[in-house]
């Protein structure tokens, strides 16, 4: 139909075609997850900006899980601590073996928020210069997990530790970045096989904050590795300041294992991409890649330092 003008109106009613990557995976319309998945839903996004940082995140339901009426697994919350600006992130990965990851993977994230805003709120200001206590991060996250299970067994029983790994498994990445006078600085701690990397924009090249699965650092995760409730001591855990033209990644396997070391389509597909922040959709899209035999669910945090005059 002609614009009053004259010219034509573009069709803004097209589906968005789904990003493929190298062999695309099978086709399918979805099926819905059963019937009492409905607090899981297929996708999420979320996005913001502060003074100082601009954040996106994005989970999406993996082909596997949506084949098989299973629910989305991964959990992603991000938060602003208001004090310090901080920003207080966590994403957990709940393990397929365990009949409620999802719930686990969900509460995981809770009470690491949780905990992260609380030590922050202690400290006026923030820990700018100082330590974060991320053992009691993962250790508060554990006991969420454990309560969970004494709840729900109508007894606070000892082997719920036990019960709670064969119910709400789940991995757990969570930390905080944080301006300081130095840069932007991150503080993360992880439990499982999720991950963390930076990505260099001018470069396109990705950074892993902690062991990945493929490289020479293969022998580091293994199938040794446990989740949550479980808490290795020490804790994993790592400091990094971050540069102008760096982004923070949080993502779970889902992302990582495809992304491998960043420099295969993938990793260049989300380097292009997150040059500059998306909209909350369009994270959400990207990461919904069709890609044979990638089939996981995916959730991605992203966090963009801010230059002085408010441009990431």
């Amino acid at each position: 139909m002609p614009s009053p003008a004259g010219t034509a109106v573009p069709d803004d009613t097209a589906p968005w075609p789904r990003i493929t990557v190298d062999i695309a995976g099978p086709e399918f319309e979805p099926r819905p997850p059963e019937q009492f998945a409905f607090d899981f839903p297929d996708t999420e996004c979320d996005g913001w900006s502060t003074p100082d940082f601009t954040v996106r995140s994005a989970s999406v339901r993996g082909a596997s899980h949506r084949y098989s009426r299973k629910p989305r697994q991964d959990a992603a919350r991000v938060a602003v601590h208001e004090d310090s600006g901080a920003v207080v992130f966590a994403v957990a990965d709940g393990v397929s073996g365990a009949t409620d990851s999802q719930l686990g993977a969900l509460e995981a994230c809770r009470a690491a928020m949780e905990r992260l805003l609380y030590l922050l709120s202690q400290d006026a200001g923030g820990t700018r210069g100082g330590t974060l206590d991320l053992d009691s991060v993962a250790h508060h996250a554990a006991e969420r997990l454990r309560q969970l299970s004494a709840w729900r067994l109508g007894s606070s029983d000892p082997q719920s530790s036990a019960v709670a790994a064969g119910w709400y498994a789940t991995t757990l990445v969570a930390g905080i970045l944080q301006q300081e006078p130095t840069g932007p600085r991150v503080r993360v701690c992880r439990i499982g096989d999720s991950g963390a990397w930076l990505l260099d924009r001018a470069t396109g090249s990705y950074h892993a904050l902690f062991g990945t699965k493929t490289g020479s650092d293969t022998d580091l995760v293994s199938n040794a590795v446990r989740p949550l409730p479980h808490v290795p001591d020490p804790v994993e855990q790592t400091t990094e300041h971050l540069t102008a033209n760096e982004v923070l990644l949080i993502g779970t396997d889902g992302f990582g294992d495809p992304l491998g070391d960043g420099d295969g389509l993938v990793g260049a597909l989300f380097a292009r991409h997150l040059a500059v922040p998306p909209s909350p959709l369009r994270m959400a899209h990207v990461l919904d890649f069709s890609r044979e035999t990638f089939d996981d669910d995916r959730t991605l945090v992203a966090v963009w330092p801010r230059s002085p005059g408010g441009a990431p």
